[in-house]
């Protein structure tokens, strides 16, 4: 495919006004447009011109005129005291002093113009071209970790919700321990304190039967002695314990108030080594231990999922997932669209069964 590549031309002005060159005038180095040849050469009709088309120009360089001799051009340029100097200021006031050929700047000049076209033409579009690859760089980066702002927020509100959980479900534990422990107190109490009117009416009887001199009132008493004597007997009030392991610094916490035990572990990807990952599983399987055996009648079993204490949801090789019960009854079935079991199956807090498959796609371009 041919490529078409266009390239724009600086228009030169002519020197006289703003309308674009064609001629030159070798003597007076200046350009030219057709309307201004005749203007420049009757204004100075004294002076030879020499007129050509633009292309055919000579350029000569302008030498500026001695501040110091009239009629003199500078042709050299004094090093040390930095000013353009005619042969008769070498000879002069500075003689002996090192200069440099103005004319040599002719070819500096060439070597400026070649750093502007190369700068103009090949270097500043390449950092146009890496600013702007920059530029959609950062957008991506801003992008990407907007996104994940997002989610670590969305996460958070997860997480404190999981804590708050955690924290709700003690706190009602706590209340409803408080609420039974201080009604059984209540209770003892109840029957201690109802206890002492009766003993105070009884000593006030007795005193009464003392002073008295009748023998039928005295014979009658009834002691009760024995029944005061048998103090309700003290219940066995034991305060439960709330045990919390949470020290600055660390990134485990466990809490642990009766059978309720709760542990939040902080995890980095460095802690993920095969070695660490092995010992954790160990761990993990030193503390398991046999509920009961269920029968699922598949041969080769795939992911599981449990579903409370008394069920779980088993895939074999087909594309159906059971629920079977602890007996080993099938309770509930789902039939996926593939035809072979999933990837992996679990179950959400509202006990709905998710389920996924690894699918592989192949673009040929």
């Amino acid at each position: 495919m041919a490529t078409l590549t266009t390239q724009a031309q600086e228009v030169i002005n002519c020197d006289l006004c703003v309308q674009p060159t064609y001629q030159f005038c070798n003597r007076c180095q200046l350009s030219l447009c057709v309307d201004c040849v005749s203007k420049h050469v009757d204004k100075l009709k004294y002076e030879p011109h020499d007129i050509v088309n633009f292309k055919d120009r000579k350029i000569r360089l302008a030498f500026p005129e001695c501040e110091f001799h009239s009629n003199q051009r500078c042709e050299a340029h004094c090093q040390e005291c930095d000013v353009p100097v005619c042969l008769k200021c070498i000879l002069g006031p500075h003689n002996g002093h090192r200069y440099i050929d103005l004319s040599d700047i002719f070819n500096k000049k060439k070597d400026i113009e070649k750093e502007t076209q190369e700068i103009e033409s090949i270097i500043i579009p390449q950092y146009s071209k890496k600013n702007e690859e920059s530029e959609n760089k950062l957008s991506q980066i801003k992008a990407k970790l907007d996104e994940m702002e997002k989610e670590q927020e969305k996460h958070r509100q997860i997480w404190h919700q999981e804590v708050d959980t955690i924290f709700n479900k003690l706190g009602s534990m706590i209340k409803s321990m408080k609420e039974n422990l201080l009604a059984a107190v209540k209770s003892h109490q109840s029957k201690i304190k109802s206890q002492i009117p009766d003993m105070n009416q009884k000593v006030q009887q007795n005193k009464e039967l003392l002073k008295s001199n009748k023998v039928s009132a005295v014979f009658n008493h009834k002691s009760k002695l024995e029944e005061y004597r048998k103090m309700p007997a003290d219940i066995d009030v034991k305060l439960p314990s709330l045990k919390i392991n949470a020290v600055q610094g660390k990134e485990e916490l466990n809490l642990e108030l009766e059978e309720y035990k709760v542990s939040l572990t902080q995890t980095t990807l460095s802690s993920l080594t095969d070695e660490g990952s092995h010992k954790t599983l160990q761990k993990l399987l030193d503390q398991a231990k046999s509920v009961t055996l269920i029968q699922t009648g598949i041969n080769s079993l795939g992911p599981v999922a449990c579903v409370g204490e008394d069920a779980v949801w088993v895939s074999g090789e087909d594309k159906t997932i059971r629920r079977i019960d602890i007996h080993g009854s099938v309770r509930d079935t789902v039939t996926t669209r593939y035809k072979t079991r999933p990837n992996g199956i679990t179950v959400t807090r509202q006990g709905e069964l998710v389920y996924w498959y690894t699918v592989m796609v192949t673009i040929e371009l």
